[in-house]
């Protein structure tokens, strides 16, 4: 398996050392199986379980309108900071489904209740991949019963793969950490590669803990850590109706990560870079993707820098120009204009992989050829300056190709 921190744009930190192969941190187990709701035959039930009875936890959801009944019933039935257990199935997004929707999410939390031993509102239930069909119930209770046989300490990667839908490769990760007060484990598991957009995406994210945090302080770490991840990604500005990121945490190992301390600081920063990278893996994923780039726009205001590194994050212009390699900035200053409307000449800056092409809204005499080569390398970055001080953000994005074409195209059928 290659390096999981693979981007130069999220280091792994000091006191984080990447784990290869398979296990899940003390107190959790994992299974995931081919129940049959996909028409090829591969894993598309999956169940994380918590054996901790005064196990933490916290969650974020999509912001859509039309939200799925997982996402509502998780909202409105599953106790958010003391989740014991996760329920997944693939293949399915159970979304835009009614009530009869509700009623089997339903369902499948109180399948996933008997199997793990807790009660319902300590489950939480996810879906993912076709939406508008009725969920093959029967299928999914019989995969969630056969992956409660199977549950192990290392299923892991059976249950990364499980959630799986048009991804092209697992998104998963084992992290030791470094504490003042001990060493604690963090894993994840998430999956996506379309219908991505800040805010954020057709994704599922997992993470699994044996430190001891509180649920305060576990919410305030998922909070931080997605709104530097999973909120600042895109591949084709396409919001989904079932967007899930849970964290939890079961204490087995002892260490309490106590809040304003160096623990939690250092907790932090690993959760943080696990969050980045798999959100960059999504990113990679893309559907098709050939390369990813980062857009950091700085100057002006919040909304405004926001606005601006969306508008060339989906720019399909920019995007099309990534995958290809062609460092045309006109594209660049065209989105950029785009979000910020006006009839007064806007200075923009504008620089790609430090090479800067655009000064006040006027060219830069630059090495064309040098700058050519940038672009064509797997990752590449943008620098938009805007007019003003103290504002700055970025997003991470994918190209679009023939290959997101040909999937979105064929994939129903």
């Amino acid at each position: 398996m290659s390096p999981f921190f693979s981007s130069r744009w999220v280091p792994c930190p000091d006191h984080v050392t990447e784990l290869d192969g398979e296990g899940l941190p003390a107190g959790f187990r994992a299974a995931g199986v081919a129940a049959g709701i996909k028409a090829s035959g591969d894993p598309d039930v999956g169940v994380m379980v918590c054996d901790a009875p005064d196990a933490t936890s916290a969650a974020r959801f999509t912001a859509s309108g039309t939200q799925a009944p997982p996402v509502l019933l998780c909202r409105e039935r599953a106790r958010l900071d003391a989740v014991r257990a996760v329920v997944v199935n693939s293949g399915n997004a159970n979304a835009a489904t009614g009530r009869p929707g509700f009623e089997n999410a339903a369902k499948m939390q109180g399948a996933g209740a008997l199997v793990a031993g807790v009660s319902e509102d300590q489950v939480a239930v996810c879906s993912t991949g076709v939406i508008g069909v009725p969920l093959p119930m029967e299928k999914i209770t019989h995969g969630i019963v056969a992956a409660s046989h199977a549950l192990a300490p290392d299923g892991d990667a059976a249950f990364s793969a499980a959630i799986q839908t048009t991804d092209a490769f697992e998104k998963r990760a084992r992290l030791q950490v470094e504490l003042p007060s001990g060493t604690v484990a963090i894993t994840g598991q998430a999956k996506g590669a379309g219908m991505i957009q800040p805010g954020f995406a057709t994704l599922l994210v997992f993470a699994q803990t044996d430190a001891r945090l509180s649920a305060e302080t576990a919410d305030l770490l998922l909070g931080v850590c997605v709104k530097r991840s999973f909120e600042r990604v895109s591949v084709d500005g396409q919001l989904s109706t079932n967007d899930t990121v849970i964290l939890q945490c079961s204490g087995a190992s002892g260490v309490a990560v106590q809040p304003e301390t160096e623990d939690e600081l250092r907790f932090g920063e690993a959760l943080d870079a696990l969050m980045r990278q798999l959100a960059l893996r999504v990113v990679h994923d893309g559907e098709g993707a050939r390369r990813v780039g980062r857009v950091v726009v700085r100057g002006g205001e919040p909304g405004a820098v926001s606005e601006v590194a969306r508008a060339v994050a989906n720019s399909p212009l920019v995007k099309t120009a990534l995958y290809g390699g062609d460092p045309n900035w006109g594209r660049i200053i065209q989105a950029v204009g785009a979000a910020m409307p006006g009839t007064a000449p806007l200075p923009v800056d504008i620089a790609i992989e430090g090479v800067q092409v655009c000064a006040r809204g006027g060219v830069v005499p630059h090495d064309a050829a040098a700058l050519a080569e940038a672009v064509a390398r797997d990752e590449v970055e943008y620098e938009i300056g805007l007019p003003g001080d103290g504002a700055e953000t970025e997003v991470f994005f994918s190209d679009l190709g023939h290959e997101y074409v040909t999937i979105n195209a064929d994939y129903t059928t």
